[in-house]
């Protein structure tokens, strides 16, 4: 087999994932495809919408469509670390010997959906960071492996704040992307409701193994990124800062900036759009397209800025145009 056919071959059964999850799902084509770049780029999710648009059931579809195990965590007040990530217990073999046993918690799977991940306490949330940054878990001074590839998809309600606990920066910044879920269309909620009361749902077939998702996820990273291309994400990313930006938005309402992993999560993302659209290279209009997703939860904003109810996608949008009339 050619590359060529290996590449079209690889295209057709992406195209088969987004009809399969599409039995499921009605609409939400953005969501979709931004979740299709974070799994592709090897990465961890974070989706935010109001109760009811599906999120648990676009994630539960994604590992239907991929033969992958997968795992739901209900976050609440009284989870534990150990509830997650697995404990030592005592057991007592045959012959009246004690020894301690590890006991897997939910973790260990492939797909791990954390529902509701601001309503446990940091002290549970804080359990993840090992997992999405290293894909090990540590218990008992043992460090075991996760399974590969390993997803963390989380979900979290950005109404509701009453027994909340807002994710820390630092576990903000080990998500790829933050995706939007936006209410349906009237359209959609039509559609929505003759699905879900009318015949059973269709059963969604598995369309990729593990491997195959890690030969995606290599193929895409071996997409070409020009100088300019970079130039232009990093000059992106830095003016996030207070620092090193002329618009007066930033400088006004913003606490800090985007960390480093904001451009690798930028050109990760677009190397994937731009692979997913049958190119060799990335473009600056893959830059522009992954930059709201890759960089709104990386941009923190200060007081002013969240008593003034500015959006850091309003201003990033904004400084997309200054780049690129920068650099135009």
């Amino acid at each position: 087999m050619t590359e060529q056919q290996h590449r079209e071959e690889v295209f057709q059964r992406i195209a088969l994932v987004r009809e399969e999850i599409a039995k499921a799902m009605v609409g939400q084509r953005d969501v979709i495809e931004q979740m299709l770049w974070a799994v592709f780029s090897g990465g961890h999710a974070l989706l935010e919408g109001v109760p009811g648009l599906g999120k648990t059931l676009l994630v539960r579809t994604l590992s239907q469509a991929f033969e992958l195990s997968f795992q739901r965590v209900q976050f609440t007040p009284d989870l534990m670390p150990a509830d997650i990530t697995g404990t030592n217990i005592l057991r007592v073999d045959e012959t009246g010997q004690q020894a301690f046993q590890f006991q897997a918690g939910p973790i260990f799977a492939h797909v791990v959906l954390a529902d509701e991940i601001n309503r446990a306490t940091p002290k549970t949330q804080s359990a993840l960071l090992e997992a999405m940054q290293e894909h090990t878990v540590t218990v008992g001074g043992v460090t075991r492996p996760l399974p590969q590839p390993f997803f963390v998809l989380a979900t979290q309600n950005p109404l509701e704040q009453e027994g909340t606990y807002p994710l820390p920066e630092a576990q903000m910044d080990r998500f790829l992307v933050k995706i939007d879920v936006p209410f349906p269309t009237e359209e959609e909620l039509r559609e929505i409701v003759m699905r879900t009361t009318g015949a059973p749902p269709l059963s969604v077939e598995k369309i990729a193994t593990g491997e195959q998702i890690a030969q995606i996820q290599q193929m895409a990273k071996e997409t070409l990124v020009s100088e300019d291309t970079l130039s232009f994400a990093v000059k992106l990313l830095m003016a996030t800062h207070p620092s090193h930006t002329a618009v007066d938005a930033v400088k006004k309402y913003v606490k800090a900036g985007a960390g480093p992993r904001g451009v690798q999560a930028m050109i990760a993302l677009a190397k994937v759009r731009a692979f997913m659209a049958g190119r060799y290279h990335v473009s600056y209009e893959d830059i522009e397209a992954v930059a709201i997703p890759a960089l709104r939860h990386r941009v923190f904003l200060n007081f002013e800025g969240e008593a003034n109810c500015i959006r850091a996608d309003a201003i990033i949008h904004e400084l997309l145009q200054m780049v690129r009339n920068g650099i135009s």
